[in-house]
């Protein structure tokens, strides 16, 4: 296994952290970080964000080391230090959306070749949440998952919504696929974006960590979405809509300040999720595992709640 670098400096993550490069089935290198305390009672595979890198997860993988959990981490294809997709870095950008099923796959792999302590469970955020759902429908081996805002549908205008589609989709044939998406920007949000009415956390100390992480190392930025990724996204989210949910127990966060993804396709996969749970925490915006403190430990706490109850079960 070939040791990657850990940004130890920028993570607040437990200590003994390390990260190895992956490569993909179709030739591609990923990066992967993990954590195990001794004697953990399982792996949590982290499944981050459209954007985001493994150290931004540190915090939430030192609250699952402190309840006796091991994590895994991911920087998907195209985003923090794995191989970017396109000459300009700044632009994510992705053949097909069931292409990061690959980078799925080779996580998998290596948590068995690094025997992390068995059962796995899944954690996904945001379009982690969406690669984490396919995931689970084409039988990855987890006891239990937790959603938080998964991008199972994009919040746009109802006028806006078939420029969208229809862009996007002759962006391909007329080759300006790797085009930013409409209003986008090369800029990370979080560098352009003021504390004051962002839409990502309500803690102004956890906003100003994630500017300082990306300006510590920028080589971790990434700005909008390119149309080629809009598109294969849009078709992907509208597929796995019409899939019926998998047969595992589930709890999704929703916050009440959503302003990224759309509620209502989150809300009508939980009605239909047997064994699934959605909560909505009050005020919580779209990062509600970088939000405000009481909101992270109500979130990790009810998720190693619903972590233990599996491993009691399966004990019994």
């Amino acid at each position: 296994m070939e040791k990657a670098p850990l940004f130890d400096d920028i993570a607040e993550a437990p200590h003994g952290g390390v990260a190895h490069w992956l490569t993909t089935s179709d030739g591609l290198r990923i990066r992967v970080g993990h954590w195990k305390p001794a004697d953990a009672k399982g792996t949590v595979l982290i499944f981050p964000g459209r954007t985001e890198f493994v150290e931004k997860y540190g915090a939430t993988a030192k609250a699952l080391y402190d309840r006796g959990y091991a994590s895994l981490a991911i920087d998907w294809r195209g985003q923090g230090i794995a191989d970017r997709l396109l000459t300009n870095r700044a632009i994510g950008h992705v053949g097909h959306f069931t292409d990061y099923q690959m980078d799925v796959a080779a996580v998998v792999a290596h948590a068995k070749a690094l025997d992390l302590p068995r059962p796995y469970f899944l954690i996904g955020h945001s379009m982690g949440g969406c690669i984490g759902l396919r995931a689970l429908m084409e039988g990855l081996d987890v006891k239990a998952a937790m959603f938080s805002a998964p991008m199972w549908g994009i919040q746009m205008s109802t006028a806006l919504r078939p420029v969208a589609w229809g862009l996007s989709a002759v962006s391909t044939p007329l080759g300006f696929d790797q085009s930013l998406a409409p209003g986008q920007f090369e800029q990370s949000y979080v560098l352009r974006a003021d504390f004051e009415g962002n839409t990502l956390t309500n803690d102004p100390e956890m906003f100003k960590k994630l500017r300082t992480q990306l300006n510590t190392h920028p080589d971790l930025a990434l700005g909008g979405p390119s149309l080629r990724w809009l598109n294969t996204s849009l078709r992907e989210m509208h597929n796995l809509s019409l899939a019926p949910s998998p047969d595992l127990p589930c709890i999704t966060f929703l916050g009440s300040d959503e302003a990224i993804v759309d509620p209502g396709r989150i809300q009508s996969r939980m009605r239909q999720w047997s064994g699934g749970a959605l909560h909505t925490i009050a005020k919580g915006q779209h990062e509600m595992l970088m939000d405000a403190p009481r909101i992270r430990k109500t979130i990790i706490d009810q998720t190693t709640a619903l972590f233990d109850t599996q491993l009691v079960t399966q004990a019994a």
